[in-house]
């Protein structure tokens, strides 16, 4: 079963209510929690979100549907993901780590850059869509190219050169209101659903974003690629090395790089057997021994590089954890060493 973050419903309940309908009673028709309507963490299956959306469309009469909900949704709904497009440094890198990771948010989802369908070679064409051999859902398809299309907008301008959307089916809408939403041409019955871009955007510098928080998030999505049912704690633990020295290994920042909520994330560590504060504890610990064993770094230093404000709670850290201060550590690696050796830089 291909599984969606919750995330992808943001919107819909207020959407459906604006327009004279009830969220929970779509969502429990095609088999979907309630709770799925008012949070981002759960996994819910693909097919059911669609399914929702058509039904809400055919009922409220409101073909455009997933162009009105995208209006309630913004990239943070995409957690970890939403970090590294904010900080990439051009929009080759937005796509990038978009098309690599995409599927951490949703499993079926694909978005990728290929040839214009046209052959104009100033232009290429941004292809959305689920893997082939799936159904192709109107709202769903509309609902992404139009988030995709708010993205550009935030990221670059209103105006970033939208040459026209292509569309595999022919919505049942008129399609002035989609060439009003979108501002460019819309094809229908295309073979994919595509926004064509100039090729030049490529390479567009974005401004206003942080290269280290985009190291950051980029190995963080890196590590969390391996799979999402597998247990929480190896990924809290990821996670705190990622962000000590950097910023403070708090669990709301941690809970927001899982797409997790921060209790929730408490729940889960709890039912196995451990807790936020004993990881955080057990990484500061571990990354100081390595500091301390093997190079000749100032102790403020170490203390900095592992999310310590002062080198006197480094000291009290490590009396508690080896019972000797870490003058002590080092020196009795040191003795421990063959002679000759030295602590590397």
């Amino acid at each position: 079963m291909s599984v969606i973050r919750s995330a992808g419903l943001r919107g819909f309940r207020a959407t459906v209510a604006e327009l004279g309908g009830n969220a929970e009673e779509f969502a429990t028709t095609v088999g979907l929690p309630i709770a799925a309507l008012d949070t981002d963490d759960l996994l819910v299956p693909d097919q059911a979100v669609a399914a929702a959306l058509e039904l809400a469309a055919q009922r409220l009469d409101c073909p455009d549907l997933g162009l009105r909900i995208s209006r309630r949704q913004d990239l943070d709904m995409l957690g970890p993901l939403a970090l590294a497009i904010r900080n990439s440094p051009t929009l080759a890198d937005v796509l990038e780590c978009c098309s690599r990771y995409l599927f951490l948010h949703a499993r079926s989802l694909n978005l990728t850059l290929e040839p214009d369908p046209y052959g104009d070679r100033g232009v290429i064409a941004l292809r959305y869509g689920i893997r082939h051999g799936l159904p192709t859902p109107v709202q769903g398809t509309d609902l992404g190219l139009a988030f995709v299309h708010r993205t550009f907008q935030r990221l670059v301008d209103e105006r970033y050169g939208l040459r026209s959307v292509e569309l595999p089916h022919r919505p049942a809408a008129p399609i002035r209101l989609y060439e009003e939403f979108f501002g460019a041409p819309v094809r229908v019955e295309r073979s994919a659903a595509a926004l064509r871009i100039p090729r030049r955007l490529a390479a567009l510098s974005l401004s206003g974003g942080d290269e280290n928080l985009h190291r950051l998030a980029m190995a963080f999505l890196a590590e969390q690629s391996g799979g999402a049912d597998a247990a929480i704690a190896p990924k809290v633990r990821a996670a705190v090395q990622q962000l000590l020295g950097t910023s403070p290994p708090e669990i709301t920042a941690v809970a927001r790089l899982l797409t997790i909520h921060p209790r929730s994330l408490q729940r889960r560590l709890a039912a196995e057997g451990s807790s936020f504060a004993t990881i955080v504890d057990t990484v500061r610990r571990d990354e100081a021994r390595r500091y301390l064993t093997t190079t000749d770094m100032p102790m403020s230093q170490v203390a900095s590089l592992i999310g310590l404000s002062e080198q006197a709670t480094f000291t009290r850290c490590c009396r508690r954890w080896w019972g000797t201060t870490p003058t002590g550590v080092r020196r009795e690696a040191a003795q421990q060493r063959p002679t000759g050796l030295t602590a590397p830089m």
